[in-house]
């Protein structure tokens, strides 16, 4: 079985209404974390930067506004299946993509055949992710003091 859905998307990262350039975003689904999708920004000059957030956000926010906090995303007009609007923001900051929706879309069906929508919790170790987690938080912690 196949542990692992991926897409290279080029989207348009918006640094102002008069400047925007593409850029390569890998798109990532894993089996071994089933409620997340994460997204890795390719920007020139910078290190990769990765985002780790719901796939149901992704496929909600493909069809209409949503997410609160620090990943918001929404149709960018009223076409259906036109682009989408990614917005990421970390304390004051944040940064706006643009995507055409058919790759999302395209993406997003191959995760669900891989881990069907509402069939996560059959895969979800939670216990263990929560361990591994704690312990990784515990080991910098300690490193660090």
């Amino acid at each position: 079985m196949r542990e692992s859905v991926q897409a290279e998307v080029m989207m348009s990262f918006l640094v102002s209404e008069e400047l925007s350039f593409r850029i390569p975003v890998e798109l990532r689904y894993e089996a071994s974390d089933p409620y997340a999708v994460r997204l890795t920004f390719h920007l020139p000059g910078d290190a990769p930067v990765t985002w780790a957030f719901g796939r149901e956000l992704l496929i909600d926010g493909v069809g209409r506004p949503c997410g609160e906090g620090d990943v918001h995303i929404a149709p960018a007009g009223s076409e259906t299946l036109g682009e989408v609007l990614i917005r990421l923001q970390v304390g004051g900051d944040q940064a706006l993509f643009r995507s055409s929706a058919p790759p999302l879309v395209a993406f997003l069906d191959r995760t669900d055949k891989l881990v069907p929508l509402g069939q996560e919790g059959a895969l979800a170790d939670f216990d263990a992710h929560l361990d591994e987690a704690l312990d990784r938080i515990l080991a910098e912690e300690q490193s660090a003091g």
